[in-house]
């Protein structure tokens, strides 16, 4: 019996020995090469923590001219634990390349990394930023999209009407860094707690400290924290380090 165990433990390792993970497979050899490299969609997105982007990140690669080149070289990086499926390949007859992004494990944004080489060999890139959110902000987020989303983003859905453009005072989205990093989190709770004249700002902006707890109010800053553009300086994680 024990011979039996070993033996098939045996073959177990060497099976697992021999399989490589799709992402360190080698991508197609490059037929062409171009000039830039920029990105067409996905960047700017808010997700968990480890989870899988939305939307896919799509960058094109052109030559001097503007036009997309098909058949060229681009590889991701970024963080370790970030996970692009693929991570290398060349672009599609629309010059594009296409790929899958789950975030790492720890909260904060992080900067991807696009990469194509021209006829030379010389490496040329373009950056773009996620956003991974802790337990605490993803509570936020949701708070955000239950009571401050519809006047807070202008941007209108099929899900979402806003009700920005009916308000006198146009109500600060939560992503506006350059006015909302300059209020303090007493600040900001003062104004979701109490309402706009809390601060001398709009009577527009109701309070909400009867209807969110302390508890709730302090995941709403966290999460306005965590989407702003420019990012809000804190003691810890803003910028997660390419390798």
């Amino acid at each position: 019996m024990r011979r039996s165990f070993l033996a098939a433990l045996a073959l177990t390792l060497l099976v697992g020995c021999g399989r490589r993970p799709s992402s360190t497979a080698a991508p197609p050899a490059a037929t062409t090469y171009g000039s830039a490299i920029v990105v067409s969609s996905g960047d700017k997105q808010v997700a968990a923590t480890g989870a899988l982007l939305d939307q896919q990140l799509v960058v094109q690669v052109n030559d001097a001219q503007g036009t997309a080149v098909p058949g060229a070289p681009v590889s991701m990086e970024a963080v370790a634990d970030v996970v692009f499926t693929p991570v290398a390949g060349l672009t599609d007859s629309s010059g594009q390349f296409t790929t899958s992004v789950s975030l790492g494990g720890q909260a904060g944004h992080y900067q991807l990394t696009a990469v194509t080489r021209d006829s030379s060999g010389k490496r040329i890139d373009v950056k773009t930023e996620e956003i991974a959110l802790g337990y605490e902000q993803v509570v936020g987020q949701q708070l955000n999209n239950q009571y401050c989303d519809r006047c807070h983003n202008p941007e209108s859905t099929p899900e979402r009407v806003s009700n920005s453009d009916n308000l006198t005072v146009k109500p600060h989205p939560f992503t506006e860094g350059d006015a909302l990093n300059k209020l303090s989190d007493e600040e900001l709770t003062a104004i979701i707690s109490h309402g706009g004249p809390a601060l001398g700002r709009s009577a527009e902006m109701p309070p909400w400290g009867y209807t969110l707890s302390k508890g709730d109010i302090q995941a709403l800053i966290a999460y306005i924290r965590a989407v702003s553009h420019p990012p809000y300086q804190t003691k810890g994680l803003v910028y997660a380090q390419t390798r």
